[in-house]
């Protein structure tokens, strides 16, 4: 659909935008390739360019492989009923990954703290998430228009009754709004986990109205009563969810083989609404916090839940989510929602009426010997694997997205500049950067893949390192490569960008290639352009919220620092992570990124002082 076919006002009700927002673009085979040779070769040596370029000049042949990859994603783009030729492509992404997503592909958000208690902050958030979804079902929540254009609200859909299942080959979602369950949720309950003990708790009464936060602050207080006694760590069924996928899906299979209760109990735990997750100790500090949040006891997470709530012992909280049907974005905008709004006037508007103690049952799974000895390997070999990424935060106070506009520079542009300067200087290089970038302006839109080193970004940091390189020149080179970072993430907000595009060509000749002729893969993806480019030395990702402290993701590779920022108009805050061995690397980019922030600041800082101009100048 081009932009003369799209309502010239948004809709108000929440999905009622979806089918009419423009698709998003594919683009041409040269146009891809063009931009996968500029984008990745300058990560690349001379001989490196040469040799990318040849397999993609014998991808793009009349008869090269190429051509027939991209006339079936064509083919596949027109049928009735695709909204994006991506369609496919997220499924095989997220739900075909085979090692584990605890940790790995979850990511979490710390709320900012209230002074709570434990269970009142608990109470508050479920009443929260409860109205939330009342809306929700009633296509009240309303959908989020950017610039006057409607954004894509579908994986709002995937926020309640939504479990990842694990599969042998691909794994598969339980979800409403599906062919097997068309509309909203009909689920009234939580699970809550305490101490490794599942408990079913209902949050909605037999008429649909929900409990009020009273109610389930007795509710929560039952529960903690009740799985006071911790669960032993071979009968902590939770665990099962940190293994990597096709052992999971096997485990999966054994606990409802065991005993006929076991589907009965799955059934509660995945039809769940959500989680919430009640611990019983307080983490020594923030950094502890968010780690508890991306990878803590995994005894008391249910990892494959959609959503699930996370309240410590002293009343902070958080939430973890699992990444295959939903973004970032669209957790900022339920949070924002949650914690946007005073716990009374959630239960107000939701008609939460008392209905004394919520039905409160144990989930319990009954498991053999075989099954116990699963659920202790898997805990201790999560336990060893969280204990082997390293952490740390880093947060600053005196910069933020208005001091970078008062500098007049792209706020998110000046703290990616600042990862490159604090690499190069950590690590003695320059290495490929991810960037998500959202694209929910197109229909079902999710996110693009930026790569963020260009050949101003090199310029730059060479600038920056170069001890005859005068103020003028290292300005100069920072404003360069930062407009030409603002450049590319307008590309690939508008579709064009290379790598997903070439992935999924790569992707369909796995899964059709017999059948269309291309029986190997296209050297295209064995070239050093392809393999470097990906192979990530920061993994970057956003998450701009008043409402969040800190928001985290584990690392992409055993060289990865997985870079994760909260960058607000007075303040910035970054979790990392990276794996243990590389641990001292991470240690440093922290240290040099503290500097260069301020030495970046202080070199624009001076470009306005002998740069600036009367009102109304540049």
């Amino acid at each position: 659909m081009n932009s003369s076919q799209e309502p010239a006002t948004p809709a108000t009700r929440t999905f009622a935008n979806d089918d009419t927002l423009p698709r998003v673009p594919l683009p041409t085979l040269e146009e891809t390739c063009e931009r996968f040779l500029a984008w990745c070769e300058p990560l690349l040596t001379a001989e490196e360019r040469e040799r990318t370029r040849a397999e993609v000049e014998a991808f793009l042949r009349p008869d090269g492989p190429g051509r027939t990859l991209h006339a079936a994603l064509e083919r596949y783009d027109a049928e009735d009923g695709v909204h994006s030729w991506l369609d496919t492509f997220w499924p095989y992404r997220y739900l075909g990954r085979r090692d584990r997503i605890a940790l790995n592909a979850n990511f979490f958000f710390l709320f900012e703290d209230t002074g709570q208690s434990q269970v009142e902050r608990a109470a508050g958030l479920i009443t929260a998430a409860v109205a939330y979804k009342r809306q929700l079902d009633a296509e009240r929540v309303p959908p989020i228009v950017q610039r006057g254009r409607a954004l894509s609200m579908d994986q709002n859909k995937y926020l309640f009754s939504t479990t990842r299942i694990p599969g042998r080959e691909l794994d598969t979602v339980r979800a409403p709004y599906s062919e097997e369950r068309p509309g909203p949720s009909s689920a009234r309950h939580i699970v809550v986990f305490h101490r490794g003990n599942l408990f079913r708790m209902e949050v909605l009464g037999e008429d649909g109205l929900p409990h009020t936060p009273d109610d389930l602050a007795a509710g929560l207080a039952a529960v903690m009563k009740a799985g006071a006694e911790p669960a032993p760590q071979d009968a902590a069924v939770g665990h099962l969810t940190t293994m990597a996928r096709a052992e999971w899906a096997g485990r999966r299979d054994a606990l409802v083989a065991c005993d006929p209760g076991n589907a009965d109990a799955l059934e509660v735990v995945e039809s769940a609404l959500f989680c919430v997750c009640l611990e019983d100790f307080a983490p020594g500090d923030t950094q502890e916090t968010c780690d508890q949040l991306l990878y803590g006891n995994s005894g008391n997470r249910w990892f494959d839940k959609a959503v699930s709530l996370i309240v410590f012992e002293d009343g902070r909280a958080g939430i973890n989510v699992e990444h295959c049907e939903l973004d970032g974005t669209t957790i900022l905008s339920f949070v924002d929602a949650l914690l946007g709004t005073p716990v009374e006037e959630h239960a107000r508007q939701s008609g939460a009426r008392s209905q004394g103690l919520p039905a409160v049952e144990p989930v319990t799974f009954v498991l053999d010997a075989a099954l116990r000895a699963d659920v202790r390997s898997a805990a201790e070999a999560f336990a060893e694997y969280g204990a082997a990424t390293a952490t740390t935060t880093v947060s600053f106070d005196d910069f933020g997205g208005n001091r970078a506009k008062q500098l007049r520079i792209s706020p998110d542009a000046f703290v990616q500049m600042a990862y490159q300067l604090a690499h190069q200087r950590a690590k003695g290089t320059v290495g490929p950067t991810y960037e998500s970038i959202a694209t929910r302006q197109f229909r079902r839109g999710r996110t693009e893949a930026m790569r963020v080193v260009t050949p101003e970004v090199l310029r730059f940091v060479a600038a920056m390192e170069d001890p005859g390189a005068d103020r003028a020149a290292r300005r100069a080179a920072f404003r360069a490569a930062a407009d030409r970072h603002v450049e590319r993430a307008k590309h690939c907000q508008q579709g064009q960008a290379p790598e997903q595009h070439l992935w999924e060509l790569q992707l369909i000749r796995k899964r059709r290639g017999a059948s269309l002729g291309v029986t190997e893969d296209p050297g295209l993806y064995g070239t050093p352009g392809w393999l470097v480019m990906r192979d990530d030395c920061l993994s970057t990702s956003s998450a701009p919220s008043t409402h969040i402290q800190y928001f985290g993701f584990g690392s992409t590779s055993s060289r990865c620092i997985g870079v994760a920022y909260v960058l607000l108009p007075d303040r910035f805050n970054v979790y990392l992570s990276t794996p243990r061995p590389v641990a001292e690397g991470m240690h440093a980019f922290a240290d040099r990124l503290r500097a260069a922030v301020r030495e970046l600041q202080d070199l624009l800082a001076t470009d306005d002082d002998e740069d600036a101009r009367p009102a109304g100048g540049r």
